[in-house]
């Protein structure tokens, strides 16, 4: 086929459709988000994240009794191997902890005897371990360079709740397990975003779960995706105080800076996941007596709506209940590869039940006709 021959798709591959799904649709036009049939604000709040992963795995909200045996399952995977454990505790203190989660999780398919079996039974295993396992690699890890006593996971406690006791070592608040769940509810999938697409691309190599979820781990990292967060708290830091944002949002579009957790890729409108989240954070503000960086995101919000039109989306308001809650800002994004990993997986499955190749063309844009000299002519 010649380069006019070539249907040449827009830089980012932005309006291209690369694959169906029933798992969520996101409708950037409107600000909805659809899981499974369900808007996100039917289910954020009312439903636990473990009910949103059996929904997107099973295409339907558990009953109790199933709810009750698929809580279990998840519970019993959560175990790492010992090899695993102890390579956490030789890494590092000072390793990024999206660098240990993707390295980790790549080592637990060394240590799985059915890595390359890509029956659907046994997908599905692989899958709900890693859900359950990825938390606990985050929590160790932190435990670790806090040079702390590990915390093993409680079989009493959902996934939110085991979490928060992993890494403080203290049973949560009833509070603070509801707003860290509705967190993972909010984050648990969102269409073909960059890290779910690349999981696609790898699984359709006939690839295995664990490489997958690694390759996923790696694009999830990366600032301009879920390593937002992460800046948007950073930004507050830099700013200091609420009489500080007009000049400082003044000065960073003067020089054409980007403002992290404002405007998104998809969404044209507000982010339906923001309202939530801005929620939250308010609740959590007040209770604590520290409502600075509340006050401080919802003046910058407001600036860029009014001199830019853009709206705040779902990483400028997670930070605020992330850095509430007292968790330290570099295990943001993995809290984020927590929640995700239940969409991230349930794509690995769909795109298996499916699957086709993903090879695009690219558009050549070199010289063409050079002539080979030898060395000594060049």
């Amino acid at each position: 086929m010649s380069t006019m021959e070539k249907n040449v798709a827009p830089k980012g591959l932005e309006g291209i459709v690369a694959a169906k799904t029933r798992l969520s649709d996101v409708r950037g036009d409107v600000g909805q988000l659809i899981y499974c049939g369900y808007d996100i604000n039917e289910l954020a709040g009312n439903a636990t994240f473990e009910e949103v992963v059996f929904l997107l795995y099973y295409n339907h909200l558990p009953d109790a009794a199933e709810l009750a045996e698929f809580t279990e399952t998840l519970v019993g995977f959560r175990d790492l191997p010992q090899a695993v454990i102890e390579m956490i505790c030789r890494l590092p203190r000072s390793a990024p902890p999206m660098h240990v989660l993707r390295t980790m999780v790549s080592l637990l398919g060394c240590y799985d005897t059915t890595a390359e079996d890509v029956s659907v039974d046994y997908q599905r295993r692989k899958a709900l371990r890693l859900i359950a396992q990825v938390p606990v690699i985050v929590a160790n890890f932190h435990r670790h360079r806090e040079g702390k006593e590990l915390v093993a996971p409680d079989p009493t406690l959902g996934e939110a709740a085991n979490f928060l006791w992993m890494i403080n070592g203290e049973k949560p608040t009833a509070e603070a397990t509801r707003t860290l769940d509705v967190c993972y509810v909010l984050h648990a999938d969102h269409g073909m975003n960059a890290s779910t697409f690349s999981a696609r691309v790898t699984i359709a190599t006939l690839s295995d779960m664990y490489s997958a979820i690694t390759t996923a781990i790696g694009t999830l990292k990366g600032p301009l995706h879920g390593g937002a967060n992460e800046g948007v708290i950073k930004m507050l830091q830099e700013i200091g105080s609420l009489d500080k944002v007009d000049a400082y949002i003044d000065d960073a579009l003067a020089q054409k800076k980007k403002i992290m957790g404002i405007g998104h890729r998809v969404y044209k409108v507000l982010d339906p996941r923001a309202p939530h989240l801005k929620r939250m954070a308010q609740q959590l503000c007040s209770q604590l007596g520290e409502k600075k960086w509340i006050q401080m995101s919802e003046r910058i919000a407001e600036l860029m709506k009014e001199k830019k039109g853009l709206e705040a989306n779902v990483d400028f308001y997670s930070a605020t209940v992330y850095y509430s809650l007292g968790i330290p800002t570099d295990l943001f994004t993995p809290i984020f590869a927590i929640a995700r990993t239940a969409g991230w997986t349930a794509h690995v499955l769909e795109q298996l039940a499916d699957n086709r190749l993903i090879r695009p063309q690219s558009e050549y844009t070199g010289p063409l006709g050079l002539k080979f000299e030898p060395v000594e002519r060049r």
